[in-house]
């Protein structure tokens, strides 16, 4: 089995892309801060909005899937789960709950992590939920005609419970020696999860969830108010290409972490941006249609009803339907499609 010492970080030369985006997250977080201190209640309506589109996106990368408005009712916890998409949803729910509300309570220990798995499958009859794999797993990609690649071995069964041991131990070492700078030791240590690829099922999304639950405990709260998954989902080939390149040489300690260091970072920096763009919204108390008017001109190319809500939490849902109206009637906006399927975008 590989070794694992994250001291040996710090003896890494890192070029001006890491550097500016770690200095550049630093004085973003410092803003929101301040924010958060001027209008605490407007922002609270974000969390939701996060919550929703977390557990939407970080299932929908997995292809587990469902409706928005079940999406919805799921993560209010208004409704009980129909089927295995809606159990497996219910549970990132909770996890992503748990997190939110006791970040600061829950170390970074195997013990923990296997716990926290648990809890991803409770609303289904997992009997390897909590337990690291029996059998060996492989990352893939299938291609258009049908055949399968192995673009990845993550390590044996046998070797996971000492490599997820070993990797807690490293990073709560250099983190509580402030030996290496968070943000270098958080994509570090979800880089070695997802090579050990510890479980048989849910781990990106558990890769996903911790990459929350260690930024909350060093500090850095975006992901409580803008989605980090949705952002993932978005970006999804970024995610995917920037892991591969990080994987060559896992298994022989000579892999090179720096692609997927700078993706995890710029994610990070984008959700900063998104908040400081969404409180401006909200920092200034104009008229329904005005914040909506406002909301467009930040839009390029075609939006949804929901995108709008997104930049206007303050707002109702009916507030921002009929603003929407007036904007097209007034020859602002130009509408498409019917249903779930009606988009905007601008024509002025």
């Amino acid at each position: 089995m590989r070794t694992f010492n994250y001291s040996a970080i710090k003896e890494q030369k890192w070029d001006s892309d890491v550097l500016g985006l770690i200095a550049a997250i630093y004085k973003e977080a410092g803003k929101q801060e301040l924010y958060l201190k001027q209008r605490p209640e407007e922002l609270e309506k974000l969390v939701e909005i996060a919550k929703i589109q977390s557990t939407e996106a970080s299932n929908a990368i997995e292809g587990i899937v469902t409706t928005s408005t079940r999406i919805r009712q799921l993560v209010e916890e208004k409704t009980t789960p129909r089927n295995r998409d809606e159990q497996e949803i219910a549970g990132y729910r909770d996890v992503l709950s748990i997190i939110h509300e006791s970040f600061d309570a829950i170390p970074i220990t195997q013990n923990y992590i296997l716990q926290l798995h648990k809890i991803l499958y409770s609303h289904m009859n997992n009997p390897l939920a909590g337990r690291t794999k029996s059998v060996q797993n492989y990352i893939t990609a299938t291609y258009p005609d049908g055949h399968v690649e192995t673009l990845f071995t993550p390590l044996a069964p046998y070797d996971t419970p000492e490599a997820l041991d070993r990797i807690c131990e490293e990073y709560n070492r250099v983190i509580g020696n402030m030996e290496i700078e968070p943000l270098i030791a958080i994509p570090v240590f979800i880089h070695d999860f997802l090579c050990i690829h510890p479980f048989n099922d849910g781990n990106g999304r558990m890769s996903r969830l911790l990459t929350t639950l260690l930024l909350y405990r060093n500090g850095f709260y975006v992901g409580k108010y803008i989605s980090l998954e949705a952002k993932i989902a978005k970006n999804k080939d970024l995610y995917y290409n920037a892991l591969g390149q990080a994987q060559t040489g896992w298994h022989e300690g000579k892999e090179d972490v720096v692609p997927f260091i700078k993706y995890l970072l710029g994610t990070i920096l984008a959700a900063y941006k998104d908040f400081e763009e969404r409180f401006a919204l909200v920092e200034v108390k104009l008229p329904a249609l005005e914040t909506v008017r406002c909301a467009t001109l930040n839009k390029i190319g075609r939006f949804t009803k929901q995108d709008i809500r997104e930049l206007c939490p303050s707002l109702s849902v009916s507030s921002i339907e009929g603003s929407l109206r007036k904007l097209v009637a007034e020859g602002e906006l130009k509408r498409e499609g019917t249903g779930k399927s009606t988009c905007y975008y601008r024509i002025k």
